[in-house]
């Protein structure tokens, strides 16, 4: 009786804890559901939380989102606002923001809003003018703010909040650009190199592409219907990518859908969308965060940062990488992905030890920020480390070469060899190893023996390690190819071979052995026919030795002792990324017949630069 009066206990008292969480902003906020007139006479929709407790001024923390500002209405309230607990609890005037043209705000919402750096009139407007609108609005209308304003953001808001950047309001005081959407032609959500991203982009743009006629609070159902149960199989029998506006599914009804189809170079519709040129003598105190196993922005958070970095030089400039898929590290716990066990609670530290202080000093000067310029988690260790710039300035590239019998050295030799394998655009190299329905969120740190024993895929590796070896940087693919077609797509992979005698993961399942495991560390993809220009595509000529070099994202990656370094080589990465034709043409356009295969040469003489860290 004593253990189920004490258990009594403890259940009524976890319940009475989650209605007062449930209850805290509506207990401690008043909500203020709004529209603000911009310039051009546009009302965006936005929903205010004021702290009850006026006996102080309050900073304003605010995220404009393509996403809903919800829940609307001034008696709904939310669980939780901001972008932590802590911070919730801290207390600030929180705001949230449909943007133009989304959810419950008037006006046409454009693709990644391009910036315009020189308006000439109230009509010239963008999200950098729209945030400085609403900025306006609220510190001549909200009481009791401190006239201090930071902006924050995930994804597509973190593009939202970079956005604020150039041409800001003089009361934005510290920015945080989180995973932000930042080329969608080079390295962002759309495209990587060129090559489209098709089974993320299908789905999201299913919903997120959905038109309206004007204001909403809900798109509610998706343009079509599919539900594939095997995404693999689902893509191979949909065919070219013109199948995909065919009436069963887009059918011309999402226009970012067809502007995805219709620009298919670097044209001046991606290069207005680029937010990179315009991150120029920025001073605003700016938190650039990431994941290293984001499946979206990963190439955003880095560039974005090394953006500022190059065109700001009296910025004040701060990057953080973890081990985290998109937007994990505002999750309660984070301590474990795939097959990796981190030891600590990853997300909780950045919330407490970088975002919340990085907020409170620059917004309410309380306590202080002295994170460095780089706080970056290191993978294969599986530590935290600190850098005074990132690459650290003790960081050397070291070239590996793609050698005979399977070799990966430091030494080129045999540079007039190659090894060649047949790309079949009916029977292309899967992304993953099963069957999925959605994307399989561990891929970025999957096994890779799957795909080491086709034929269709190349793999190089080296001796066992004798000494540890440490990546802290980009990582550039440098081949050498022939081809018997006039384009190709080039899949390049780096992976950490563990030893032989590794014990079995904890969470494995029955039969599953680590030794041996060919965990991946980072993977990218160039499309061929944008090796030298991505606004001018080029076809390559048939038989002819081509170079083509690209870089993979960023690492903070230590391959121990006893492991070995593999790279594997690849053309097709499906359905991740749309098939190759292997025929120069525009790609969207392409039908069955157009789907050919192609024999691919990988010369002896390509290599993969590797950012080693000088101990």
């Amino acid at each position: 009786m004593k253990y189920l009066i004490t258990g009594l206990v403890f259940f009524l008292t976890l319940q009475t804890n989650a209605q007062e969480q449930k209850d805290f902003v509506k207990n401690n906020f008043t909500k203020t559901d709004t529209l603000i007139k911009m310039r051009d006479g546009i009302q965006l929709y936005t929903v205010i939380y004021t702290p009850k407790d006026a006996t102080q001024k309050y900073p304003i923390l605010m995220e404009r989102t393509p996403y809903s500002a919800g829940p609307y209405g001034r008696n709904n309230y939310p669980w939780r606002i901001g972008p932590n607990p802590t911070l919730m609890h801290e207390k600030y005037i929180f705001v949230y923001q449909d943007v133009r043209g989304r959810y419950m705000s008037e006006g046409v919402n454009l693709e990644m809003t391009p910036y315009k750096e020189n308006k000439k009139n109230k009509t010239d407007v963008d999200e950098s003018s729209d945030t400085y609108d609403t900025i306006d609005w609220l510190l001549k209308n909200i009481k009791n703010n401190n006239g201090r304003v930071g902006i924050y953001g995930i994804s597509y808001p973190g593009f939202y909040a970079s956005a604020s950047l150039p041409g800001a309001h003089p009361a934005i005081k510290a920015v945080s650009p989180q995973a932000p959407v930042t080329d969608e032609f080079i390295g962002d959500d759309a495209n990587h190199n060129g090559a489209f991203f098709l089974m993320d982009n299908f789905v999201f743009m299913n919903y997120f592409g959905k038109p309206r006629t004007g204001p909403v609070k809900t798109y509610s159902s998706e343009i079509f219907n599919a539900n594939p149960k095997n995404l693999y199989d689902f893509f191979l029998k949909l065919g070219p990518l013109s199948a995909t506006q065919s009436a069963a599914y887009f059918d011309h009804k999402s226009y970012i859908w067809d502007e995805y189809l219709l620009h298919d170079s670097y044209d001046a519709y991606w290069q207005a969308r680029n937010i990179r040129p315009h991150l120029k003598n920025i001073t605003i105190p700016t938190l650039v965060v990431g994941g290293w196993f984001d499946a979206e922005d990963l190439f955003g958070s880095l560039h974005t940062y090394s953006s500022i970095e190059k065109q700001s030089p009296n910025n004040n400039n701060r990057l953080v990488m973890g081990p985290w898929t998109h937007g994990a590290w505002e999750s309660s716990e984070w301590k474990e992905y795939a097959s990796y066990d981190f030891g600590s609670n990853t997300s909780k530290f950045f919330q407490d030890s970088l975002e919340t202080r990085f907020f409170n000093f620059y917004l309410k000067d309380k306590g202080s920020f002295d994170a460095a310029e780089a706080t970056m988690f290191e993978t294969g260790t599986n530590v935290w480390k600190s850098y005074p710039a990132w690459p650290p300035a003790n960081m050397k590239y070291e070239n590996y070469y793609l050698s005979s019998n399977q070799q990966l050295t430091t030494e080129s030799k045999n540079e007039n060899d190659f090894d060649e394998y047949l790309s079949d655009p009916a029977k292309p190299v899967p992304y993953t190893n099963g069957v999925y329905s959605r994307r399989n969120n561990d891929y970025m740190a999957e096994d890779q023996r799957f795909a080491a024993t086709r034929p269709d895929v190349l793999v190089y590796e080296t001796a066992e390690l004798t000494n540890n070896v440490t990546l802290t940087g980009k990582i550039t693919a440098d081949l050498q190819v022939s081809l018997s077609g006039t384009d190709a797509d080039f899949v390049v992979k780096l992976i950490d071979v563990l030893p032989e005698t590794e014990p079995n993961f904890k969470n494995a399942p029955h039969g599953f052995q680590m030794a041996g495991y060919q965990r991946l560390v980072r993977a990218e993809v160039m499309r061929g026919k944008f090796r030298n220009n991505y606004e001018n595509p080029e076809p390559f000529v048939p038989g002819k030795i081509t170079e083509v070099t690209f870089d993979l994202n960023d690492v903070s990656h230590t391959f121990l002792k006893g492991h070995k370094i593999m790279v594997q080589v690849q053309s097709s990465w499906f359905p991740l990324v749309d098939i190759n034709p292997q025929k120069f043409m525009k790609i969207p356009e392409a039908t069955k017949t157009d789907y050919q295969k192609e024999n691919i040469r990988i010369y002896h003489s390509s290599k993969i630069i590797l950012p080693v860290l000088v101990q």
